[in-house]
């Protein structure tokens, strides 16, 4: 045992603590300053552009886009301000447009107005505000889930149905000369009645099930959402967006053929008919967010596919989790936290500016709908903090005021720990093993809570093994469990339980290919767990703060005890880069206590 008194404990405590925190990149595994720079996400715009729009919504000003006769409308200023911002955080053209477009809307503008002089469009302004040129659905891609796809599924299926007679029951050399192409077809029964409800209903539905059934032959789960808006979409390519409807259909004025689509859309992908934002509440219909954000798309140009990742986290803001991951209960790579960012957007909204009050629902909320309340807090945390440094807002600030206590608490804990129990004659090793220990029986506590009320059943999943070099030989699979994981895990569904050995090189082929129907129900819920400790190199705490205790006390070198540390880490080590960051903190918290 070790004996020190009570104010060398405080300094070696706040020395490995001060460390810890003297750069934001020394707590996660992910490359947060790339991100900064647009490499691999542009999630930074997405924070970085809540706070310029919502800065500017406080302020008074409009978000409205208005049928005017005007060349430029004072939320083009907003919309241009926030492109540069979104383009200065990582952005590109296309992809800085979308990410403006999309939170715009959500904020509150209208997808479109006013036909046909004067007609304005939200996606079409962010393009040509962004410089960028118009590419076509069928180049847009979906996110990265594994594999991607792009849009072309749905144009093409779209097209072939229009060539075969089977899109509308019309056939255009049976229109009339000077009936085609003017307001008797346009502004009248035969194109508002007939026609485009035909053609929006039929291309909404064979769009989307195009993309439903190429995401399944890609070898992708179907994704209801981007099937919907991606088929959306496609169709609107094609028919006239801006149509009025049928009354039975909507509001004369306020409904738009649009609107229609996305119905259809709805109704094929199989989503909700309202969905609601996280924390507000606020209700949504559905129908015309896929129809709007359809509009949104064909008129966007050519984003990226780490530009529609960020597409799909500014839609994981809803509690129906319709996309991404951000909003889900897994803590995934901070490349992808961004959901939060148009939360508090809208919640500041609703509650005027009180940052306050809506940083307290925000941590109270997210600390109830994931796996590790400490890992999806400190997330938040340091993803906003990056983007402070980019872009400081409103927005960004409340989100480090509402996430910091709990980062506080958590380095502060293991700093204690670690310092008590490498003083009664601990070794850094057990201490460190402890800790990944705790992580992994707080994960699974929090995941029985979540999962039983997502089944409605009495849910208990237990990790029984997680080691390295499942199937390979190369040397890094073999060190760092997360690229060749050996896992074994329990899962019980009420009376059920599936013990599964091998679960993932082993269990989770047999089940895909068809073999295993008597544990194929087991197999979602202990691959959300798996996702959860597969991404635990989000935030390594358990690795740094111990080592730095370590060295503070003197116990080891610097680069002994991150060796040590990393190396115990059996769970937060599953990638490269604990090491690293330990020793630079090792080494900062012992330069501290020589000060």
């Amino acid at each position: 045992m070790t004996t020190i008194n009570p104010s060398e404990k405080s300094r070696v405590i706040s020395a490995a603590e001060m460390a810890s925190v003297s750069n934001i990149s020394n707590l996660t595994n992910d490359r947060i300053e790339a991100l900064a720079g647009g490499h691999g996400m542009v999630n930074m715009a997405i924070h970085t552009v809540v706070n310029v729009i919502t800065e500017e919504v406080l302020r008074g000003r409009s978000l409205s886009i208005e049928f005017a006769d005007a060349r430029r409308l004072p939320i083009d200023d907003i919309m241009e301000k926030a492109i540069k911002t979104a383009k200065h955080s990582g952005a590109d053209g296309a992809n800085a447009a979308l990410i403006v477009a999309c939170i715009m809307y959500l904020a509150g503008s209208k997808a479109q107005v006013g036909i046909p002089a004067g007609n304005r469009k939200l996606g079409a302004t962010a393009r040509m505000l962004a410089q960028v040129d118009r590419s076509g659905v069928a180049a847009v891609p979906t996110a990265k889930m594994n594999n991607k796809i792009s849009g072309f599924p749905a144009v093409v299926a779209i097209n072939q149905a229009m060539m075969e007679g089977r899109l509308t029951s019309f056939d255009g050399r049976k229109i009339p000369m000077f009936v085609a192409g003017g307001p008797v077809y346009g502004h009248s029964a035969l194109g508002e009645d007939f026609i485009w409800p035909e053609m929006a209903r039929n291309g909404a539905r064979i769009g989307t099930q195009a993309m439903l059934d190429a995401m399944a032959g890609a070898a992708m789960q179907p994704k209801p959402f981007i099937s919907a808006v991606l088929g959306a979409a496609a169709i609107l390519e094609i028919i006239h967006p801006d149509a009025e409807v049928p009354e039975a259909s909507g509001q004369y004025g306020r409904t738009s053929s649009a609107y229609l689509v996305g119905k259809s859309a709805v109704e094929t992908a199989g989503l909700p008919e309202k969905i609601h934002l996280k924390v507000t509440g606020e209700e949504y219909d559905t129908a015309k967010v896929v129809g709007d954000v359809g509009l949104i798309i064909k008129d966007i140009g050519g984003p990226s596919v780490i530009g529609m990742m960020a597409f799909d986290e500014i839609f994981a803001a809803f509690t129906e989790m319709l996309s991404g991951f951000s909003g889900s209960p897994v803590n995934t790579p901070l490349g992808h936290i961004g959901a939060y960012a148009i939360i508090g957007m809208k919640a500041l909204f609703e509650h005027n500016g009180d940052a306050e009050k809506v940083a307290k629902m925000i941590a109270e909320e997210r600390a109830q709908t994931t796996f590790n309340p400490e890992v999806a807090l400190f997330s938040i945390n340091t993803i906003a903090r990056k983007a402070n440094e980019l872009n400081n807002g409103l927005v960004t600030s409340m989100l480090i005021n509402a996430t910091e206590p709990a980062r506080a608490k958590a380095l502060h804990s293991r700093a204690e720990f670690a310092f008590a129990q490498l003083s009664a004659g601990k070794t850094l090793e057990e201490v460190v093993r402890a800790l990944d220990e705790e992580r992994i029986a707080y994960m699974e506590k929090h995941a029985d809570r979540i999962l039983s009320d997502m089944t409605g059943s009495e849910t208990h999943v237990k990790i029984l093994k997680i080691a390295p070099g499942a199937r390979r030989t190369a040397n890094l699979a073999k060190k760092y469990w997360a690229f060749d994981p050996l896992i074994d895990i329990s899962v019980t569904l009420g009376d059920k339980t599936a013990v599964m050995h091998g679960f993932v090189h082993d269990i989770i082929p047999q089940i895909c290919k068809g073999e295993r129907p008597d544990i194929e129900w087991a197999a979602p819920l202990g691959a959300v767990i798996m996702d959860e400790i597969a991404f635990s190199g989000v935030c390594i705490m358990n690795i740094v703060v111990p080592a730095a205790i370590a060295a503070a006390m003197k116990l080891y070198t610097p680069a002994e005890a991150a060796t040590i540390a990393e190396k115990a880490a059996y769970v937060t080590a599953g990638i490269p880069g604990g090491k690293a960051a330990a020793t630079r903190v090792a080494k900062l918290a012992l330069e501290i206590i020589k000060a």
